[in-house]
């Protein structure tokens, strides 16, 4: 048996649930990109690429023949968008690498433009993908478009070192736990509650960091951190009324 046929028919069995391995390692990846994105290492894109892969042919049930056979467009389109992102995100750290820069992103606070830039881009962004996402009969397509919506954001956010990229995932974890569990997607439901805890330590540890730009020092970060906390639990709210 070859390890690619291995790794599209492999499963786990835990009583009647069937849990393919791809899936796991999938996740798994995802995992591992995320951790060397908090250390902010170029090696996060192309660790996350490959994760991308793997869980695109799971979230196609039908088509790649998973044990849940539910069409979760959002999460497969999820995967290839990542993909693109993760290739910009992955140039524009390398580039700064090879001019000879000691870290590949300097995390720092999204300016005044680029929040009235960003919020109305995602507002059209989730309702193109809540309509797209329902005429092609997803399963579950509000809170399908919201994890989407802010997967790209987050993904987009990482690349251009925003801080509130973190809080952003924040708010796809909460949607994305229960949508998954009730979809059958186990691995990948504990995979979002693990990032859930994973996302508060990656955003304290880049506020931290001695090199974090602030682009408004008369704005001090405690009011910025209850600024971002607010505007994440209103998408958590958006999301969560949605699916419920």
């Amino acid at each position: 048996m070859s390890l690619l046929h291995w790794l599209f028919t492999a499963e786990l069995h835990f009583g009647s649930k069937a849990i393919l391995w791809r899936e796991i390692i999938g996740n798994l990846f995802g995992l591992a990109g995320a951790i060397l994105g908090m250390r902010r290492k170029v090696w996060t894109w192309p660790v996350g690429i490959i994760g991308n892969a793997l869980l695109f042919t799971v979230f196609l049930g039908a088509v790649f023949d998973t044990p849940q056979a539910k069409d979760l467009y959002g999460q497969a389109g999820r995967q290839v968008l990542f993909i693109a992102v993760s290739l910009y995100g992955w140039s524009m750290w390398f580039a700064r690498r090879q001019q000879g820069d000691k870290s590949p992103v300097v995390p720092r606070w999204t300016t005044i433009r680029e929040k009235l830039i960003l919020a109305p881009a995602t507002l059209i962004f989730f309702i193109a993908a809540y309509f797209t996402l329902k005429s092609l009969g997803s399963w579950g397509p509000g809170p399908d478009a919201w994890i989407f919506t802010g997967s790209a954001l987050a993904t987009y956010g990482m690349a251009r070192g925003y801080l509130e990229f973190w809080l952003v995932w924040i708010a796809v974890d909460a949607v994305g736990v229960p949508l998954l569990l009730k979809a059958g997607y186990y691995p990948s439901a504990a995979l979002y509650a693990i990032y859930g805890a994973f996302v508060v330590w990656g955003f304290v540890s880049w506020l931290r960091l001695p090199d974090a730009a602030n682009d408004d020092p008369s704005v001090k970060s405690p009011a910025r951190i209850l600024c971002s906390v607010g505007v994440m639990a209103g998408l958590v709210l958006i999301g969560l009324y949605f699916w419920f």
